[in-house]
């Protein structure tokens, strides 16, 4: 199992999977030609890709999707009402309906000798999922835009070799800033984004001994820093109620603007 972010952040969301055999790409949220590059920096192409996940409609996760689709005939796996966002999504263009591969939450997707597993998240959004994929003995996981966790989410995330975790913004610089208070609302609530703090008390939950690396994304670009994010989390998961400290896992940020190293599992 190989991870690598491409780029993850409130301004766009692509993350690559894959095995020997099998390359996925979870969400399309930029430009074809920095998608491109970012795999290209994994000695990877485009031409690679076996399929492209995505999560829900929103602009930073599927504004390449269009071109990519269209340019190299990419199914595109999502849900029904995320499939029908995205069409009446302008930006997006036509995406011939041939490609659609419909998921659901709790079925497993077979892609190559990759099986996915979607499961719900609350966003407000058409019918939003997270992804947890699997290969071999292996998984790896991508929860982001997530207004809250449950146990159904920790059920869906347990066990999990590597993990991508939102750790989206710093609830006093998301009170305090600039952003109208209709959104600061949104981003608070229930089908908003976790905050560094949440995001640290949701991984003390999943911490086992064999997990090799948790990458912490999509990362608000106003209201929240890599190095906040990064020693929040790390706070949470030495002080929680766990029995670990944070320097027993390789905890890192995924870049808003540059690939992560590919993690090999």
């Amino acid at each position: 199992m190989r991870v690598c972010s491409i780029t993850s952040g409130s301004s766009g969301n692509c993350i690559y999977m894959g095995s020997e055999h099998t390359s996925i790409l979870i969400d399309a949220g930029i430009s074809g030609k920095r998608i491109e590059a970012g795999l290209n920096s994994i000695d990877m192409t485009t031409k690679d890709v076996d399929g492209i996940l995505i999560t829900h409609e929103h602009s930073d996760h599927i504004q390449g999707l269009g071109v990519l689709a269209r340019k190299y005939s990419i199914p595109v796996y999502t849900t029904r009402g995320t499939w029908k966002a995205i069409r009446e999504t302008a930006c997006v263009g036509k995406i011939p309906d041939a490609l659609f591969r419909e998921i659901e939450e709790d079925v497993i997707v077979e892609i190559g000798d990759l099986k996915v597993s979607p499961f719900a998240i609350s966003h407000d959004a058409a019918q939003p999922v997270g992804y947890r994929v699997h290969h071999e003995n292996k998984s790896a996981a991508v929860v982001t835009d997530l207004g809250f966790y449950d146990d159904y989410i920790v059920e869906h995330l347990k066990g999990l070799d590597v993990l991508l975790l939102e750790a989206n913004h710093d609830v006093h610089m998301l009170q305090v800033g600039r952003y109208p208070y209709y959104l600061k609302r949104r981003i608070l609530g229930d089908k908003g984004h976790l905050s560094n703090e949440t995001a640290g008390q949701l991984l003390c939950e999943l911490l086992h001994d064999d997990m090799k690396a948790i990458l912490l994304g999509h990362l608000s670009k106003e209201n929240n820093y890599e190095a906040l994010a990064y020693e929040t989390v790390c706070s949470e998961v030495t002080m929680g109620d766990n029995p670990y400290k944070s320097n027993d896992f390789k905890i890192t940020v995924a870049h808003r603007d540059q690939p992560s190293e590919l993690i090999a599992v």
